[in-house]
């Protein structure tokens, strides 16, 4: 059977998944009579949460004879990584664009990285149904987005498709159809075959890693040449090009949303192979006879770190499982090794590990995830990476695209002013009172941003960002303006002495909450850190008058989540996180050891 491998790659909620969905009832993945929840293959818990992509995923249809194999893409640059392995599986990608929202800065970066590769492109047009969509305007947009990152001249030419992903259709002609047989019949024509050596001798990179309780760990891939079948010897060649030999114990591939066994597999084919006992994305899979490594999949480096800690907080243990400092690091070099921009570090503290990765919002996803599987560790504030060339310090600057209500441009300005932002272009939309304001602005100047844009925009704001470039490095990381209310005593919080506190500032927790020394409590009115009692209780008297017992009742209490939490820690402040509870602490938790006194200046100091 032919094959053809695609990816389908856009900006976040332009469609990709909701799309995916009607190829897979079209083409009799799913019975007639099967009931399948929307967006079937973002199957992770947080992925439906959230909304988003995460982990770019495989599956396959059959069409008119053709196996095609298709890579569901995340859409956000955080998760770019996922992005650039997906592509080394593929020939061809399906580009969507919203059909009122138009090319936007994930779109440009993940569209970038297909023509970097030389991979033909279809673009879909989609939500052609909105009532605020633009198509001849989003065309003209489209081709410039091609005519500035073009590498060769043939890449300009592309066909276009319009579609409804939500009501089921697409076509070349922008009259609404019952299907999308065009677009099907499209990817025959227009992708090309695999280009492989189907006599060569065997030879695959592996580009993703999948584990089975039944059969363990399979290495994912296409087969560059050759053939493969069950009980082969082949050979493993690592980054340090170690040279390991295995027998394949199974074989599989993907059928529909999930896998097949298969005895044999021919150049062309994503396939799933078992057997190995240690394997990571970038290694070769060979011949063991002829060992010959292929090119290692490469991808752009980490842009932030943030340091995680084993929890060594007074209350670690009692609401999930302790991680210790070797687990911590087995976890950690788990993920890394799934995820091929992930880079951990040790630091100079044993129990202390550097992650590194591409964007703040790829390292509270993997937090959130070990939370989930019930361990607890603490986490510090993210930093920028700074890169050296030569001999001066470099960090990295983002594009920043903001959709907004035309009565908001100004809050939305002075926010990203404040972050070190500078627009670039504003553009009113057509038929409606929003516009599109572009900024320039620093990496770290996004860390947060999302709960102060949406508060400040009433939640009207559509905003998202890419990765631009390199700019001189600006010194540490912007810090909060305020200090910290600070718990001086272990114990339980209690209504009287937290009313009596939060005319000092902002609260963070209600009664009833077990503090500990040194545990953060609130954000202070002013600059520096303030020790307090928050389990004060009222002194009992035999006295009554009238008022005195006036209602203590606490108000605006801001429990904040995790994605809060670790922007607004400083430097010297870790955050505590539970599969229960997220918790803001001091690193040193001993009052007689600390300072209230906070820098103001780090944004100038050297690094």
């Amino acid at each position: 059977m032919k094959n053809r491998n695609l990816a389908i790659i856009a900006h976040v909620d332009h469609g990709k998944t909701t799309l995916i969905d009607r190829l897979f009832k079209q083409s009799g993945v799913f019975k007639a009579h099967q009931e399948i929840e929307e967006r079937v293959m973002d199957s992770g818990e947080l992925e439906k949460e959230r909304g988003i992509t995460i982990t770019a995923k495989n599956a396959s249809f059959v069409w008119k004879g053709v196996n095609i194999n298709i890579v569901d893409t995340p859409g956000h640059s955080d998760f770019g990584g996922e992005v650039e392995r997906a592509l080394f599986m593929v020939d061809g990608a399906l580009l969507l664009v919203d059909a009122s929202e138009g090319p936007l800065p994930q779109t440009r970066f993940v569209l970038r990285k297909a023509l970097e590769k030389n991979i033909k492109i279809i673009v879909v047009i989609n939500k052609v149904d909105r009532p605020d969509a633009r198509i001849e305007e989003i065309e003209e947009k489209i081709l410039e987005l091609f005519y500035d990152l073009a590498t060769s001249e043939h890449q300009i030419h592309y066909p276009t498709f319009y579609a409804s992903s939500k009501n089921g259709w697409a076509s070349k002609k922008n009259i609404p159809k019952d299907d999308c047989n065009e677009l099907m019949d499209a990817i025959i024509t227009e992708f090309p075959e695999p280009k492989v050596d189907k006599n060569g001798q065997f030879a695959m990179l592996v580009a993703n890693r999948i584990y089975s309780s039944f059969m363990g760990q399979f290495a994912v891939g296409r087969i560059e040449s050759g053939k493969v079948s069950v009980g082969q010897k082949l050979a493993v060649i690592d980054e340090n090009n170690q040279v390991r030999e295995f027998e394949v114990t199974a074989l599989e591939k993907f059928a529909g949303l999930t896998t097949e066994r298969v005895d044999e597999l021919e150049a062309g084919n994503i396939a799933l192979i078992s057997g190995a006992e240690t394997i990571e994305i970038g290694d070769t899979i060979c011949c063991a006879e002829n060992p010959v490594a292929l090119p290692r999949l490469k991808v752009d480096p980490p842009t932030v770190a943030i340091r995680i800690s084993v929890n060594t907080s007074p209350l670690a243990g009692t609401e999930g499982t302790y991680v210790t400092t070797k687990r911590l690091e087995e976890l950690l070099d788990r993920a890394c090794q799934s995820n091929v921009s992930l880079r951990m570090e040790k630091t100079k503290s044993p129990e202390v590990f550097l992650l590194k990765g591409r964007g703040e919002l790829q390292l509270v996803i993997l937090l959130e995830e070990l939370r989930r599987m019930g361990y607890e560790l603490m986490v510090g504030c993210p930093e920028i990476i700074p890169m050296t060339k030569n001999g001066k310090l470099f960090e990295p600057e983002e594009t920043m695209i903001v959709d907004v209500p035309d009565t908001m441009i100004g809050v939305v300005t002075q926010l990203l002013s404040e972050r070190g932002g500078v627009m670039d272009h504003m553009e009113h939309m057509h038929a409606s009172s929003r516009v599109r304001l572009e900024f320039t602005i620093p990496t770290r100047g996004l860390f947060g941003i999302r709960s102060p844009m949406l508060t400040g925009t009433r939640g009207e704001a559509i905003f998202s960002s890419s990765f631009k470039g390199y700019i001189p490095y600006l010194g540490k990381r912007f810090s909060r303006k305020n200090g910290a209310l600070i718990a001086d005593r272990p114990g339980v919080s209690v209504q009287y002495g937290l009313f009596h506190l939060q005319s000092r500032g902002k609260l963070f927790i209600p009664q009833g909450v077990r503090v500990y020394e040194g545990m953060i409590f609130g954000e202070n009115n002013r600059a520096n850190d303030l020790n307090a009692d928050a389990t004060k209780t009222k002194k009992l008297t035999n006295m009554r008058a009238s008022g005195s017992d006036d209602s203590t009742k606490l108000i605006d209490i801001q429990m904040m989540d995790l994605d809060e939490a670790i922007v607004w820690i400083d430097d010297d402040e870790w955050v505590e996180i539970t599969p229960k509870t997220i918790r803001l602490r001091k690193s040193e938790l001993r009052l007689n050891m600390r300072t209230v006194i906070r820098a103001q200046d780090k944004d100038n100091e050297e690094d």
